[in-house]
């Protein structure tokens, strides 16, 4: 049996934009935070030590575009920036005492979402198999990546 990889790509890129505009309305309805705004905060509170650089890796974006939505979560006074005592040329990101509030109940409606969008739509194995596949697809792209061998994005 041959799989239509076209026909592949077209449903995890619509499942994801789907999935994406779902999670994010419901996020933003109920905490006034947008989805890529939580994301950020998820990595800052998770990544001790945490740079610009490191939400970008994280996020898969450029350095420009993390430092652009880090400045936003910023201005909602959800973070700050500090230097960073070990190189002058970067800051380090903490989350604010407000951020990590809001961040420990927009993650509550995040899973929450995700259980009755993903959750609720097939059985735990079938989603633990989709989930293994899925990462060892991303795996794949990364290591063919040129950018990647070259050390650099």
């Amino acid at each position: 049996m041959e799989i239509d990889l076209v026909r592949l790509f077209r449903d995890l890129v619509r499942l994801e934009t789907s999935l994406w505009n779902r999670v994010d309305a419901r996020v933003h309805q109920e905490h006034g935070l947008p989805l890529a705004w939580l994301e950020v905060m998820q990595v800052v509170s998770t990544t001790p030590g945490c740079r610009v650089l490191d939400v970008a890796e994280a996020l898969f974006i450029t350095v420009g575009g993390a430092s652009k939505v880090v400045d936003k979560v910023q201005a909602g006074g959800w973070c700050i920036r500090l230097p960073n005592p070990s190189d002058g040329r970067s800051s380090l990101i903490e989350l604010t005492e407000s951020g990590e509030s809001l961040l420990e109940a927009a993650n509550v409606t995040f899973e929450d979402a995700l259980a009755a969008y993903l959750g609720a739509a097939a059985p735990t194995g079938e989603l633990t198999r989709l989930s293994n596949t899925l990462g060892r697809l991303r795996r794949h792209l990364i290591t063919t990546d040129p950018a990647h061998s070259r050390g650099g994005r």
